[in-house]
C-alpha cells in the first residue's frame, strides 16, 4: 500500500514541473529551465521516501477510539519533524541544483514556509493509510463472516442428506433386498467420504459436481429400480466451470420427491447445464405431475441452496422453481460464469 501511495506523488510533481512551465511561457519569458523543472517536481517526490515512515507511525499508533486524545499529539510532532525532513530535502535538492536554498532564504525559512502545508500533508497520507486498513479490514471481515456462514450451511446438508439416504437403505432392508442395500451402503460411503471431508473448497468445477450427482442418481436407481430415468445435458465447453459444492444434489433430490415419489410410472430427471452470456444456467427438470397450487414448500435443502446463492453472488444470483413446458417441474439456477478448471468433456 505505501508503495502505491509513494508513486502518487509522482501526480504533484508533474503538475508542479508543467505549471512552472506554463507561467514560464504565459509571462512572456522564456521557459524555465530545466533544472527549475526537476527542482519543482523534485521536491514533491521527496515526501514519496517520507510516506513510508508516516504509514509506519500510523499503524504503531493508530487514531482509534479511545486514543485519539493522547496520539494526536504525538502524530502533530511527527508531521513537524518530517515537515523539517521535507525541507531539509528540498533545500539539499536546491543546493545541488543551484548552489543555493530554495529562493535563497535558508533552510530554516524554507522550513516555516513549508510548514502549515506540510502538516495538512501529513495528516493527508494519515488519512489515506486509516482509510485503507479499515476497508481491508471490512471486507476481511465479511469475508471470514461468509465463509463462516457457508461453512455453516454446508453443515447443515451433511446431515440432512445421510438421513435420508440412509432412510432409503432402511426401506431396501426391510424389502430383504440384502445384495441392493450393500451396493447403496457402498455408494453411500464413497459419497460421504467427499462430503465429510474438511478442506473442501466451497466451489467445485462443474464436471465434479456433476460426478457426485451422479453418484446420488446411482443410489436412487438402486431405490426406484427401473421407476427413475436420468438424464444429462451439458455443453461440452462448460464442464470447468465453478459451481457451489453441493448444489445440484438438493434439486435433483426435491426433483424425485415432487415427481417420482407421487407418480406409479418412471419419471423423467434431467440434468441441464449450459452458459448464457456471462451467466451458467443449471436446471433440472422432471416431468412430474407439476408444482402444487400453493407452490412447493421448501426444506432444507432448498432453503440452504438459496441462502448459499446469497452468500456467495448477492443479487447476480437466483433459484427459480417454475412450471416445464410440457408438463412436470423446473429448477433453475443462474449466477454468474466463472472457470475454475479447464474445461473438459
Amino acid at each position: 500500500m505505501w508503495a502505491f501511495v509513494s508513486a502518487a506523488w509522482f501526480v504533484p510533481a508533474i503538475l508542479a514541473a508543467l505549471k512552472e512551465y506554463a507561467q514560464g511561457l504565459l509571462a512572456g519569458g522564456d521557459p524555465p529551465g530545466a533544472r527549475v523543472l526537476v527542482w519543482q517536481a523534485g521536491d514533491w517526490l521527496i515526501y514519496a521516501f517520507l510516506t513510508p515512515g508516516v504509514f509506519w507511525l500510523a499503524r504503531r499508533a493508530p487514531l482509534v477510539k479511545g486514543a485519539i486524545a493522547r496520539r494526536i499529539p504525538l502524530h502533530l510532532a511527527a508531521s513537524i519533524l518530517l515537515c523539517a525532513g521535507w525541507a531539509i530535502g528540498g533545500a539539499l535538492l536546491s543546493l545541488v541544483l543551484f548552489g543555493d536554498t530554495p529562493y535563497g532564504g535558508g533552510v530554516l525559512s524554507w522550513f516555516l514556509t513549508s510548514l502549515p502545508f506540510g502538516v495538512a500533508v501529513y495528516f493527508a497520507v494519515l488519512g489515506v493509510e486509516h482509510a485503507v486498513t479499515y476497508f481491508i479490514r471490512a471486507r476481511d471481515s465479511e469475508t471470514q463472516l461468509a465463509e463462516a456462514r457457508l461453512g455453516a450451511l454446508r453443515m447443515q446438508m451433511q446431515p440432512h442428506f445421510l438421513f435420508n439416504s440412509l432412510n432409503a437403505i432402511t426401506v431396501i432392508v426391510r424389502d430383504r433386498d440384502t445384495a441392493t442395500a450393500t451396493r447403496m451402503l457402498e455408494q453411500l460411503g464413497e459419497m460421504l467420504r467427499r462430503v465429510m471431508r474438511a478442506d473442501r473448497p466451497q466451489e467445485v468445477s462443474l464436471a465434479d459436481e456433476l460426478s457426485f450427482v451422479r453418484q446420488y442418481l446411482d443410489i436412487e436407481q438402486l431405490r426406484f429400480s427401473d421407476r427413475l430415468r436420468p438424464e444429462f445435458a451439458v455443453q461440452p465447453d462448460v464442464y470447468g466451470a465453478a459451481v457451489p459444492e453441493f448444489l445440484l444434489q438438493p434439486l435433483v433430490e426435491n426433483a424425485i420427491r415432487h415427481g417420482l415419489a407421487k407418480r406409479g410410472t418412471a419419471t423423467l430427471v434431467r440434468v441441464e447445464a449450459r452458459r448464457e452470456a456471462e451467466e451458467l444456467v443449471l436446471s433440472v427438470i422432471d416431468d412430474g405431475p407439476g408444482l402444487p397450487p400453493g407452490g412447493v414448500a421448501e426444506g432444507v435443502g432448498l432453503g440452504n441452496t438459496r441462502a448459499r446463492l446469497a452468500t456467495m453472488y448477492g443479487s447476480r444470483a437466483r433459484l427459480d422453481l417454475e412450471e416445464a413446458p410440457g408438463g412436470g417441474a423446473r429448477a433453475a439456477v443462474r449466477f454468474p460464469y466463472r472457470e475454475l478448471a479447464p474445461a473438459r468433456g
